[in-house]
This record gives structure tokens, sequence and C-alpha cells, in this order.
């Protein structure tokens, strides 16, 4: 598979996007772009925890009903959520209906509520890798777990937060721009 594809619009993006429109509009208004904010970042936590196991592109297109149900991934609102929320939210066909899942984001979001304003976002932030690593040439060259992402993962499973795997938190750290994985030729690279 080719690491570009170019575009409708005749720019060249990273190859993953296809030819989906949501998926061209993400990857050159948000992938990579950095993402500061503990309520912005707990909202990334918790659909990337969602996307475990399925394709970005099927979040994506929940995301305006998780952002609904979840109000807007407000931490204190999320963390008040009780059993009657939970059971609510498992028969909402507009998200993963995945328990395991919605508890998780109930209890990250009560972890959140209980740190300093700004604590989440120093805390991600700080496993941004120290130096920029060379631009991947192919897809095969951008990684799905670094040490980063894996010590990002051991803090904040340390902290009590789940859904947090090291491959979790790489596609976190992509999309939330503490690392730069647009392919050699990207125009967004």
């Amino acid at each position: 598979m080719s690491a570009l594809l170019t575009g409708p619009d005749s720019r060249s993006r990273c190859a993953w996007v296809g030819d989906d429109a949501e998926y061209r509009r993400y990857h050159d208004e948000e992938w990579g772009r950095p993402l500061h904010g503990d309520r912005a970042l707990f909202e990334k936590m918790a659909l990337e925890g969602f996307q475990a196991g399925l394709s970005w592109i099927t979040i994506l297109r929940k995301r305006p009903r998780f952002r609904e149900v979840f109000s807007g991934f407000e931490p204190d609102a999320v963390a008040a959520f009780g059993p009657d929320d939970v059971e609510r939210l498992m028969s909402d066909t507009g998200i993963i209906r995945n328990r395991a899942k919605i508890e998780a984001t109930i209890s990250n979001a009560a972890l959140v509520r209980d740190m300093s304003e700004g604590e989440l976002d120093a805390l991600m932030w700080s496993f941004a890798p120290a130096a920029a690593r060379p631009r991947p040439r192919s897809l095969s060259d951008v990684p799905a777990v670094t040490e980063e992402s894996t010590a990002l993962s051991k803090a904040l499973r340390r902290r009590g937060f789940r859904f947090v795997g090291p491959t979790t938190m790489y596609a976190l750290m992509q999309s939330a721009g503490m690392v730069d994985d647009h392919v050699e030729g990207c125009w967004r690279a």
C-alpha cells in the first residue's frame, strides 16, 4: 500500500484516510494538531478507549452522539453518572454499547474530576517525545506502541485509569499532536 493518497482536491495525504470525506476532514483539521485542556484530552482518551478493537471512522461517525450522551465529556458531569445512566447508554444505538468501556469512561471521569485543573493535560504532555522522530516514509514506519506511550499507559493505570493501554495511548498521542506521524509527502507534514 502506498503511503500517500491524492484526494479530490489534488492534495497528497496519509493513505489511511482513504476516500472518506469525514476521514479527510479529520486528517486535515484535527489529527496531529496539538490538543490541550483536561476536557478535550479526557474526551480523546474516552473515544480512543471506545475505539479499541474497532476502526476510527466508526468512532468519528458516532462522535456527535457520544458527545451528546456523555454531556460533552465534561468530567464533572460524566463522573456523576450512575447505574441508570449506564443502562441508558447501553441501550443507545448511536454509540458503542460496551459496558466495560462505558463504566471505564465514567470511572476515568471521576479520576479527572479529582485532579487539579490542568493536571491531566500536564501529565499526558509530559510523555510527548522530547525530540521529533524522523518523518515516516511509509505506513510501516509508523509504530503502534512506543516507549513513551507505554510509560504514559503505566502512569495512567497507576492512577486507576482504564482502557488506556500502550497502543491506545499511542493513538491518542498521534491524534492529539504529541507526535507527528504524517508521512513524508503528506501536505500536512
